[in-house]
Order: structure tokens, then C-alpha cells, then sequence
């Protein structure tokens, strides 16, 4: 029997103890970290970010890089009067600065840097405020990467090719963001983020504003939508009441894990697949 006169062990101290057996490879040790937050040892939070330090170190910078396509560039002989808007737009802090092609980058543009020419236009030189750009390869491992940002102080590198193109841009927060998550901004457009994204393996991180049919057709699922119009509302119907963060619900062969609520309703949730079925929710 325990002695109620003993010291309760910490939080790190039970879990130390869990992790006492050293696993023989990474899918032991994410097991025992699965057990640990079954155990309320580790919040889902914790756990999902335990989890994408171990996934940096299996990604390349090609997984998360923006695709050149994609890139906001400036032209090296492009006015100033005439790329202000493409700068106040796009919310970014840094822009590629391109000579002849997109493939001819020569400098990076700090958004802040342009302060410079409304002090002085007459002696501004975009010139004179590019930084160098820094080029990695698109097959470098981000963790790497992350290592080389955080020694260098850089926050963007642009990704080459095999060849030596342009492939892509990546910064330190596409990196971060696969340990915490996205990192919204106030420039981040609302209400075109992905509903649900994929994280690692059978788990989906999902946006309780989900509508279920929208669900239905990405996870095969048959949720009856009649009564009920998002996710949130399915999982809160099923628990009976409005689930804290780390909280689970087990429906249809889906694990419902919440991470983000309050006390009034539910913001986003983890969605895995389990090797079970539990009982249908009620359609009534």
C-alpha cells in the first residue's frame, strides 16, 4: 500500500519512470509517449510537439519549402513606387530579389529596410539594402537547417534543385511550425486555412468547423448530418457535454483527441484511426 505520508512523484518523475525501458527503435518510443498521454502524463499539445521534433529529423527542406511558383519575388529594376504594394500585400518580412529570371536571385529585401527610402528617396539604392541570399539544397534535412538558421541568424533560404534552380523558399517558421503547429499572424488570411491537415502517420489535425460532410468524403465516414452541421457539434453531441483539451472520444473507428477549446466550444481537434468501432452517434 502507498505510504499517503510519501511525496506524490512529479509529473517528469512518473513519466521518467514510463520511459525507465529504453525502447529499441523510434516506433517504441512513440508508443510509450502515446502511453504517456493516455496516462495524462503528457498533454496532447506536448505529445504532438514531442512528436514533430522526431518528424524534422525524417523531413527534408522540399517537404515544407513554398514552391517557386509560389514565391513572391521583386525585380532587382522594378520601381519602388511600384512594388510597395506587392510588399503591403503579401504581409511578408522578406522578398527574394530577382535579376533576369527566377532563377538569378541576387539579394534578399527586408520589408523593413524600405523605412530607408521614405526617410530619403532621393539617395535610396535597393542595391545598397539587399542581403545575400543564403542557398541551400531542396534535399537538405530540416533539422539541419534548422541548426544552420539558428547559428547563421538567417530566417529564409532559398532551396536549388539538382541543377541549380530555384526550387523553392523556406524559412525558419515553415520549420518551427512542424514541431508547434501552424503559427498564424495577422496577415494570415482567416478562413482559408486547411480544415484538415494531415500530421504524421493515421493522424489528421482537424478544424472543428469541419463540416461533416466534408469529413464524410475525406475520411470515408458515414456521420449522419441532419441535426448537426461540423465536427465540433458531432464530438460534443457524442461526449454530452463541451470536452477540455486532451480529453478523447472514441466513435466509428476514430479517436477524437481535443486540442484547442474553450469553455463554450470546441476549436480544433487530433483525429486518428483505431483498429475499432464503437457504437454509431445517435442521428436523432
Amino acid at each position: 500500500m502507498e505510504d499517503p505520508g510519501k511525496p506524490r512523484p512529479s509529473w517528469l518523475e512518473r513519466l521518467s519512470a514510463l520511459l525507465l525501458r529504453e525502447p529499441e527503435d523510434r516506433e517504441q518510443l512513440v508508443e510509450q509517449l502515446h502511453a504517456a498521454f493516455e496516462r495524462n502524463l503528457l498533454d496532447a499539445d506536448a505529445l504532438g510537439m514531442i512528436e514533430g521534433v522526431l518528424s524534422v529529423s525524417e523531413l527534408m527542406v522540399r517537404d515544407v519549402m513554398i514552391p517557386r511558383s509560389q514565391i513572391d519575388v521583386i525585380r532587382q529594376d522594378e520601381a519602388i513606387e511600384s512594388l510597395l504594394p506587392t510588399v503591403i500585400n503579401s504581409g511578408h518580412s522578406r522578398f527574394p530579389v530577382i535579376g533576369n529570371d527566377r532563377d538569378d536571385v541576387i539579394g534578399i529585401l527586408l520589408a523593413k529596410d524600405l523605412l530607408r527610402y521614405f526617410h530619403n528617396p532621393e539617395t535610396f539604392s535597393l542595391a545598397d539594402v539587399l542581403r545575400p541570399p543564403i542557398f541551400v539544397p531542396e534535399t537538405k534535412p530540416l533539422n539541419v537547417l534548422l541548426t544552420d538558421f539558428r547559428s547563421t541568424r538567417n530566417h529564409l533560404a532559398i532551396a536549388v534543385d539538382e541543377y541549380g534552380g530555384v526550387a523553392g523558399l523556406v524559412t525558419i517558421e515553415d520549420v518551427i511550425e512542424q514541431i508547434v503547429g501552424d503559427i498564424e499572424d495577422e496577415f494570415d488570411p482567416e478562413g482559408e486555412e486547411e480544415l484538415i491537415v494531415p500530421v504524421r502517420g493515421q493522424r489528421y489535425r482537424v478544424s472543428a468547423l469541419t463540416q461533416i460532410d466534408n469529413f464524410n468524403a475525406y475520411f470515408d465516414t458515414r456521420f449522419p448530418d441532419t441535426e448537426l452541421d461540423t465536427v465540433g457539434g458531432l464530438v460534443m453531441s457524442v461526449c454530452g457535454t463541451v470536452p477540455k483539451r486532451g480529453e478523447t472520444c472514441d466513435v466509428e473507428g476514430l479517436r477524437f483527441t481535443v486540442l484547442k477549446a474553450d469553455s463554450r466550444r470546441l476549436h480544433t481537434l487530433l483525429v486518428e484511426k483505431i483498429h475499432f468501432s464503437t457504437e454509431r452517434p445517435d442521428s436523432h
